[in-house]
């Protein structure tokens, strides 16, 4: 078994590499007017719709994952729900400073996914959630629409925010409803807690084991995002390696640098529910 393993691991790899292929290139919308910021003040955007939602159904499991009761949430949570995302789609986002804009693409992005996993509720993974037989998920849908554009959550992540604000931490505040993903935070995206939010996803996801492990053979284990958007965290596997390494606690920082390489990358797609605890 050890064997069939050991020789099965440049397969996987290979699966990850062939997955990075098939995403979205980072390439801007040609609309301006989505990624045009205000000078301060800019627009207050009232997020608390979103805040009291996820607080209600949002809770750390033993695993440290954040679960959502996908099955808990009652109609006029979901009514609420809607409302907040009517109300997000009304915003020009030409009004909003930078952080305020950042932090109003990820709360449209969140919440939109949350949406369209209740909208198919009960589901395994949100890739069941499928617009026909050859779709991996509902990534390429139109779901929303701002300032006369309509959006997919493609365009939301690899078409507005990471050709736009050049942040890599991103990709540990998007939530794809996944167990492998980090945590959907238990409350809103505000741009006057940018930094400190940025900074506490990333350090809890690195040192996580969604995040980085080893295998029983001591060899080093990736999250998928890692490969998926190598080019946002550094050039190449070491460069990635030495960023995560710049967050890392001092333990694990010394057994990644002690590894050097990259065993397999790896990702949970099972829904973040918290009815898949029991």
């Amino acid at each position: 078994m050890k064997k069939l393993l050991i020789l099965l691991l440049p397969l996987l790899a290979a699966c990850a590499s062939v997955e990075r292929l098939a995403l979205p290139a980072p390439e801007a919308l040609p609309q301006k007017s989505l990624t045009s910021f205000a000078p301060p003040p800019g627009q207050q955007v009232d997020h608390r719709d979103w805040t009291d939602f996820l607080s209600r159904y949002v809770a750390l499991d033993a695993e440290g994952v954040n679960r959502v009761a996908y099955g808990r949430v009652t109609i006029p949570d979901r009514d609420r729900l809607d409302r907040y995302l009517i109300e997000l789609q009304a915003v020009d986002p030409a009004d909003l400073t930078r952080d305020q804009q950042l932090a109003f693409w990820i709360n449209l992005y969140n919440a939109a996914t949350v949406d369209v996993v209740l909208e198919d509720y009960p589901v395994a993974s949100i890739r069941d959630i499928k617009d026909g037989p050859f779709s991996i998920g509902p990534w390429s849908r139109p779901l929303v629409q701002v300032a006369g554009e309509d959006l997919s959550l493609n365009d939301i992540e690899h078409r507005i925010i990471r050709p736009t604000f050049d942040e890599p931490r991103i990709h540990y505040a998007l939530n794809c409803a996944a167990v492998g993903c980090p945590n959907l935070m238990d409350r809103a995206w505000r741009a006057e807690t940018l930094e400190r939010d940025f900074a506490a996803a990333e350090r809890a996801y690195v040192n996580d084991p969604r995040g980085v492990r080893f295998d029983a053979r001591g060899g080093l284990i990736l999250s998928k995002i890692y490969i998926w958007f190598r080019e946002d965290f550094g050039p190449d596997e070491q460069a990635v390696l030495a960023y995560i390494g710049t967050v890392a606690e001092p333990e694990l920082r010394a057994r990644i640098q002690e590894a050097q390489r990259v065993r397999a990358y790896q990702y949970d797609w099972a829904l973040n529910d918290t009815a898949a605890e029991f």
